[in-house]
């Protein structure tokens, strides 16, 4: 049903929430800087005017919810641990604002890397041809190679149809739609047809212990996908599957460029060291100084 309630507000009443709102956040441990991130998002409000509040003296405010429905969905943030981005329905990626829901893991600010470390490690040759992104969720990271590797057809593949969706409107949205191919599936069952084709293929697997996970902050392991998270018993059930499956599917030379949970690095290399197809087998860190990426080539021979 459509919200018919108003959508204007005045920008003394937008002031006195605000305040009530940082209040209530730094009494329940939330940053409070996510109080103007939502603002900035539902109530068009620039940095300058919020830090400044010089919007308290504006007789109106057009707000994309009604000021009801902001206020409750800022009640479930504190009291249900509600993540921001899936309050506003998108988080900011790179350059991009992608479309996030819970049926979508939210993309972190050092999955940003992996694109980084993609056209680092890829030589002229390879940045054309067939890339892959394995898992993809929101389809930011597709989304990022579709935008640095503009002459590569990207390839993105999620096991979850609901995933898949927000990740072609992403797409759309962001002008990719045509770069841009999806394919339910799990994992490279989908592109048999296109093995040993690949100039490279980039993932962010779940990695997370799965007795790890009640542990996980509230925000995560209440409200994101335990899809996108779970990676088994160790951790590593879909990153050994990744290891062992994908030499078959790269080109020779070809990119093996995963993330990873801190602590897992000497394991995946020991992994990608003994199935024999990889070479230059290299750990690079987070920008927390974290062992965070793991990237590898296929042997040429």
């Amino acid at each position: 049903m459509a919200d018919k309630q108003p959508k204007v507000i005045s920008g003394l009443q937008l002031w006195q929430w605000r305040n009530l709102a940082i209040q209530a956040a730094i009494a329940t441990d939330i940053a409070p800087a996510e109080v103007d991130w939502l603002l900035q998002e539902i109530a068009g409000l620039d940095r300058l005017a919020l830090r400044l509040e010089s919007f308290k003296d504006w007789p109106q405010i057009q707000l994309q919810r009604s000021f009801a429905e902001l206020d409750a969905l800022w009640q479930r943030r504190l009291k249900e641990r509600l993540p921001v981005q899936y309050i506003t329905g998108i988080t900011p990626w790179r350059q991009f604002k992608i479309a996030v829901s819970p049926d979508v893991l939210i993309p972190r600010p050092e999955t940003e890397c992996l694109i980084d470390l993609a056209v680092t490690a890829a030589c002229l040759s390879l940045q054309q041809g067939h890339w892959v992104d394995l898992g993809t969720g929101s389809g930011a990271i597709a989304i990022g190679l579709a935008d640095v590797f503009r002459s590569a057809t990207i390839h993105a593949v999620d096991y979850s149809h609901k995933a898949l969706s927000i990740a072609a409107s992403n797409a759309r949205h962001c002008g990719f739609a045509k770069r841009i191919r999806f394919y339910q599936g799990s994992w490279w069952e989908p592109l048999e047809f296109l093995k040993g084709q690949f100039s490279g293929m980039v993932s962010n697997p779940p990695y997370i212990p799965t007795s790890t996970l009640p542990f996980l902050q509230p925000e995560v392991v209440k409200h994101e996908p335990s899809l996108a998270l779970d990676g088994g018993s160790d951790g590593l059930e879909c990153i050994r599957h990744l290891v062992e499956v994908s030499s078959s599917y790269l080109r020779p030379g070809g990119v093996w460029l995963i993330e990873m949970m801190a602590g897992q690095a000497d394991t995946v290399q020991q992994m990608l060291q003994n199935q024999g197809s990889y070479c230059n087998i290299q750990v690079h860190n987070d920008l927390a100084g974290i062992q965070r990426f793991a990237l590898a080539y296929k042997k040429s021979s």
